[in-house]
């Protein structure tokens, strides 16, 4: 007689472990087939960087034939800005928020100023050939103003450096032949996807700009900006 066949348990297979050496090695064959999207920062000391924006800044007021006033609120604003912009792997982007009148718009003119300096004197010779220094400012409104003409809104999204001013103030929406358009959702997006320096200004709070844009925005903001909050002070007279 044949012996009965005992049922047996089959071992498990075991689960499949990354191997982590392997995932390095290929990581690193895959980057090298990449163009590597470059950080933009000030190849300066904290201190130096805080000296060459702070002199941008008072030129920016004297040339609308103003008093610059470096008191607690300005000296901070631009304390954490010179930090921000001399950090090893920064942020693609920096956003300035608070209340009207307080040196937001100003500080932005100082860092375009003092960027074109830098890049006369040479200075970006550690960015790569694909990123072209020069911040061009945009008002958030005119975005939507150009939102029917293609071929300048890819310009104008595509550039290294971009900066809006007064976000939030624009429409949310304009409509071509009835389809709505939401050319400053669309042109922050393409920024975030492909890790282009955005610099922005905005009276809009947390919770605004959430309502405003909507949660997919506001989540890669976090990512994308570094956040730096003006008091509630105006320096118009």
């Amino acid at each position: 007689m044949e012996k009965p066949i005992i049922n047996q348990i089959p071992e498990e297979t075991p689960k499949p472990k990354i191997d982590m050496q392997i995932v390095e090695e290929l990581t690193q064959k895959i980057i090298q087939r990449k163009i590597m999207v470059d950080r933009f920062r000030f190849n300066l000391t904290p201190q130096s960087a805080l000296n060459l924006l702070a002199a941008h800044y008072a030129a920016a007021v004297r040339m609308r034939h103003g008093n610059p006033q470096f008191d607690e609120n300005t000296n901070e604003n631009l304390l954490q800005m010179a930090n921000y912009l001399t950090q090893e792997e920064p942020k693609f982007g920096v956003m300035m928020c608070g209340t009207c009148g307080n040196g937001k718009t100003t500080l932005l003119y100082a860092l375009q100023s003092a960027l074109n300096y830098l890049n006369q004197m040479g200075h970006f010779t550690f960015l790569s050939e694909y990123f072209q220094v020069g911040m061009e400012i945009v008002d958030a409104k005119d975005i939507v103003i150009m939102a029917k003409d293609l071929k300048a809104i890819r310009n104008l999204r595509s550039r290294s450096m971009l900066a809006i001013d007064d976000l939030g103030k624009e429409a949310a929406e304009v409509l071509d032949f009835g389809n709505a358009l939401s050319p400053v959702i669309d042109l922050l997006e393409y920024r975030y996807q492909h890790q282009l320096f955005t610099a922005i200004t905005t009276n809009l709070t947390n919770e605004e700009i959430t309502k405003k844009y909507g949660k997919r925005i506001a989540d890669r903001f976090n990512e994308m900006l570094e956040v730096i909050i003006f008091q509630d002070i105006t320096y118009r007279h």
